[in-house]
């Protein structure tokens, strides 16, 4: 059975200020989608899912799936706010996405083989989807694990695509990255969500938040101390999540109860989002999963900002140039 790749493409993109899944990117206008729909389909995947905005389907269909069906089964679900469980109802002022855990459900009910998840924005080279396709080919979908005299249940088995931070940076402003924690044998034991981290010389650096506040109640006229911005440095070869992803379809349950979980912690706050390496996080730190770091060199492109445009349609004119792609990739 051939694996299912998810194409996540339902993110408003505020940074880049516009709907950046639909920049042409590629020598005959191809977008930063058809490059990753390529590789997947040589890589050996037998469909893809595109998690998309209701309201963006007409175009999805006419810019990407109408075409690309073609070549690989194309399917199309919907990350809608009101998706959510019994009991539960968004905000009236919620208008952002719940975030990527939440986008995975949306295909929940259209994907029943081993898949990967991927972002529509990124590029992530053909290595990464070979794999991919060979983990969830190969591995089995669970694993017995033993811990002292007695046998615990068997663990899920997933995957992940492991980037060095030094190739994913932009120039022109900060990103979110999740960083891993990796240990010896490749498997994953953490990972944390940097919303803000910035390319710096020989290397990086993220910003952590935190307000200060009197420890005991002041006159209203004395000033409350602002909030303290703090860079840290951060190693430019330090491992960090992409959002390439491989996972079996027993993550749909353990998604839904998170995200029940997040919304009784988070329901009114309008700008919350339960991140998809929250949810691996979380599986990890209750000994339900492994993970599985498949390291890659390749160099990641990304369209964050509007002045990334540039950067990545020179990097894919030159690969097209050592004829790594074929200069027209669709016939």
């Amino acid at each position: 059975m051939k694996p299912t790749l998810v194409v996540l493409a339902a993110g408003i993109g505020s940074r880049y200020g516009g709907m950046k899944q639909a920049e042409p990117v590629g020598v005959n206008g191809e977008l930063l989608l058809d490059y990753s729909i390529f590789d997947s389909v040589r890589a050996g995947f037998g469909k893809t899912v595109f998690v998309i905005k209701r309201e963006h389907e007409e175009l999805f269909r006419r810019i990407a799936g109408d075409k690309l069906a073609r070549y690989i089964e194309v399917a199309y679900a919907f990350q809608e706010l009101d998706d959510l469980p019994p009991g539960f109802s968004a905000p009236p002022g919620r208008t952002k996405p719940w975030g990527t855990s939440h986008a995975l459900l949306s295909c929940r009910h259209i994907v029943d083989t081993p898949f990967a998840v991927i972002n529509t924005d990124d590029f992530y080279g053909r290595g990464t989807f070979e794999a991919l396709s060979g983990f969830l080919r190969d591995t089995p979908a669970k694993a017995a694990v033993s811990s002292g005299p007695d046998d615990r249940p068997p663990v899920y088995n997933f995957a992940m695509v492991g980037f060095a931070l030094k190739n994913t940076l932009t120039e022109h402003g900060t990103v979110s990255r999740g960083v891993c924690q990796v240990d010896s044998e490749d498997y994953l034991i953490g990972i944390t969500e940097r919303t803000r981290i910035e390319k710096r010389d020989g290397g990086a650096a993220y910003m952590d938040e935190d307000e200060q506040r009197p420890e005991a109640p002041v006159p209203p006229e004395v000033p409350v101390p602002p909030l303290v911005r703090q860079w840290t440095p951060i190693p430019g070869d330090t491992i960090v999540s992409m959002n390439a992803w491989g996972f079996t379809p027993e993550i749909f349950a353990e998604a839904e109860y998170g995200f029940k979980e997040f919304l009784r912690q988070n329901i009114n706050d309008e700008k919350a989002e339960y991140y998809l390496p929250t949810l691996v996080d979380q599986l990890i730190s209750a000994e339900k999963a492994r993970v599985k770091v498949l390291r890659s060199n390749e160099r990641w492109f990304g369209i964050t900002y509007k002045a990334d445009k540039e950067r990545v349609t020179s990097a894919i004119k030159e690969m097209t140039e050592q004829n790594k792609y074929p200069l027209k990739l669709w016939p």
